[in-house]
């Protein structure tokens, strides 16, 4: 359970915040957006670069599965987070509405590790089947002045036709249907390793199953969602949003709108822990994770309930005027 809104942290510990253990969510967005400013960009959704080649886009997302490797180290085990690396860009080119079709993979590495690599290449094959990607290479640079320990990071290309892209843009009177995620996935990952060490050890049994242990729980590969394009387009779907860095915030990229969630999905028993050993405020938790709820999109109200029962999701809320997240009493913008 997380606490209400009005709740101080719990005694007991100091408070911890994201950017306090090294992550600024606003200076990241910040250094972004100067970037783009700086050679510009012909065509981008929020989500994915798209090329127009004719009759179609091409569609470039690429990102990396993040602090979550030093988990993996800890424990000395790689096998999902090349699940991980498949799913947080692929997810990305869902919620733009375009179709994965091909991905290519980067490990930055100090020392060469077979058993390491090997164990990478597993879970990237799992990542790939289920979202029925071709693999078309990828690099592997020994860099031991550059890097410590490893960084995996990849890029997935897509592929729409114009009229399949999503409009990006949620409509007042517009229905939200929310879709589980898998548990922490692959953001946030800074503030919960500091949270959780505080007291325990990777290999501790975690609390509330201790037939997993903590680094095993936060292992827990990234949902992968390329299951929803099909159902999205089928069903009206406007905008999407795949919740991941800045947690709930996300719901602000389907546009300028207010997003009344009434009944979100349960969060996982790793976020309350998170909460309680970090002593984290609950607006921490919703701006920093998933919570529960791993891909949100907002769709016409009488298309909601034949999505609701291809998909597996759940009417979470509903789109107002405004410009603000609200949920458990906590109103984000």
């Amino acid at each position: 359970m997380t606490e209400t809104a009005d709740d101080d942290p719990e005694e007991g510990g100091e408070g911890l915040t994201y950017a306090e253990t090294g992550v600024d969510i606003e200076a990241s967005e910040d250094a972004t957006a100067a970037l783009l400013e700086a050679f510009g960009s012909d065509l981008r959704t929020e989500y994915a670069g798209l090329v127009d080649i004719g009759d179609r886009y091409l569609a470039l997302a690429t990102d990396g599965v993040g602090t979550k490797l030093l988990v993996a180290e800890a424990i000395e085990d790689y096998s999902t987070i090349g699940i991980d690396c498949i799913a947080m860009n692929v997810n990305d080119l869902v919620a733009a509405g375009v179709r994965p079709v091909a991905f290519v993979d980067y490990l930055a590495i100090d020392d060469p590790d077979e058993e390491l690599t090997n164990q990478i290449g597993e879970g990237l094959a799992v990542g790939l089947e289920t979202a029925d990607l071709t693999m078309l290479g990828g690099e592997t640079a020994v860099m031991p002045e550059v890097v410590k320990g490893f960084d995996l990071a990849g890029t997935c290309v897509g592929l729409a036709e114009k009229d399949a892209v999503l409009e990006g843009e949620a409509a007042v009177g517009d229905v939200l249907v929310g879709v589980p995620s898998s548990g922490i996935h692959s953001n946030g990952l800074t503030l919960a390793r500091e949270a959780v060490t505080r007291n325990y050890e990777y290999t501790d049994p975690f609390p509330h199953d201790e037939s997993r242990t903590i680094g095993e729980e936060l292992l827990r590969p990234t949902r992968i969602y390329t299951d929803l394009l099909e159902p999205m387009g089928d069903h009206g779907v406007r905008a999407a949003a795949h919740v991941t860095g800045g947690g709930w915030t996300n719901l602000l990229r389907m546009g300028e709108r207010r997003y009344v969630i009434d009944d979100p999905h349960p969060a996982q028993p790793i976020f309350e822990f998170v909460q309680t050993e970090g002593n984290v405020t609950d607006e921490e938790m919703h701006r920093t994770f998933n919570m529960g709820t791993g891909f949100v999109v907002a769709l016409p109200e009488d298309r909601a309930g034949a999505f609701v029962d291809e998909t597996g999701g759940e009417i979470i809320g509903r789109v107002e005027a405004g410009e603000s997240v609200e949920i458990r009493g906590l109103s984000l913008s």
